[in-house]
Formats: C-alpha cells, structure tokens, sequence
C-alpha cells in the first residue's frame, strides 16, 4: 500500500485523505456523495443573500461559499482565529457539494494558520482525479485558493 502524504494537512482533512483511500476507487464516488448530503445549510443571516458571498465560477455547478474569521480574544495571534465556511451549492450538485463537503468538514473551525497552510495539491490527494473530470477537479482547487484568499484577507495576512 502506498504511503499518504497527510503530514502537512490538518487533521481533519488528513483524516478525509486517509478515510477516501481504505475504500476502492470506484467507492470513492459514494464517499464523495455522502459528504455531498452532510454539508449543512447556510446560516439564516446568508440564506437567500448569495449576493453576500462568492461564486467559484469554475465549478461545474452554482457553487457560492464564504469564509468568516473570528475575532481574535484578548492577547490572541491573528494565526490562532478560527476560521468557519459556509457553502451554497444546489442539491442536483452532489460532485460539488461532496468537494464543498470535503473543506468544511476538512477546514471548518481550524485556525487561520491551518488554513492557509494547506498545500494548494490538497484536493488531488483524495484519489478522485480518476473518477471525476479535471474540470471538476479545478473546481475543487478553485475553492480552496478562494477559502485561502479570504482568510488572508479577513484576517489581514
């Protein structure tokens, strides 16, 4: 078997590497789509105000996300906020929602630090890029460089 790079990743994304290569590639897809049912709603102050957060055009499908960042407590390091996701993606999209799944439950609640030190190959090593298009793939990538700028951003790295 071969050996995962997961060393540089958060652990819960680590632990979606590892979790997508114990089961067979063509079990990756079900995988990917039940994380596609558990990527929760927007909160009630986005929900029907796409206009507040980001499109990623490059996905195949209407994907919408937006990044908070936390204030930071008393004496507390800019790197140390937590950072929270939100995603808007359309049921009839489960290969984006599944992608969209995978970095909440990957990157939600990590530190701005975590965050921003996720290598931008992260998305490839789910072993998907044999069961979905490239183009879904740059979805995904696409995503996390969007979730990456807004974290700098709101937290004035």
């Amino acid at each position: 078997m071969t050996q995962l790079n997961t060393t540089d990743l958060p652990e819960p994304m680590a632990q979606l590497v590892e979790d997508f290569h114990a089961v067979e590639p063509k079990d990756r897809l079900q995988l990917l789509l039940e994380l596609s049912d558990e990527l929760p709603s927007l909160p009630e102050r986005y929900a029907g105000h796409l206009d507040q957060l980001e499109q990623v055009h490059e996905c195949q499908s209407p994907l919408f996300l937006l990044v908070e960042v936390e204030p930071a407590t008393d004496g507390g390091n800019a790197e140390d906020r937590t950072v929270r996701l939100f995603f808007d993606a359309p049921k009839e999209a489960p290969t984006t929602r599944g992608f969209a799944g995978i970095l909440h439950e990957g990157l939600d609640g990590r530190s701005v630090a975590e965050v921003l030190a996720v290598p931008d190959d992260a998305p490839l090593r789910f072993g998907l890029a044999d069961a979905v298009s490239p183009l879904r793939m740059r979805g995904m990538a696409a995503m996390l460089s969007r979730i990456k700028r807004q974290v700098r951003h709101k937290s004035m790295l």
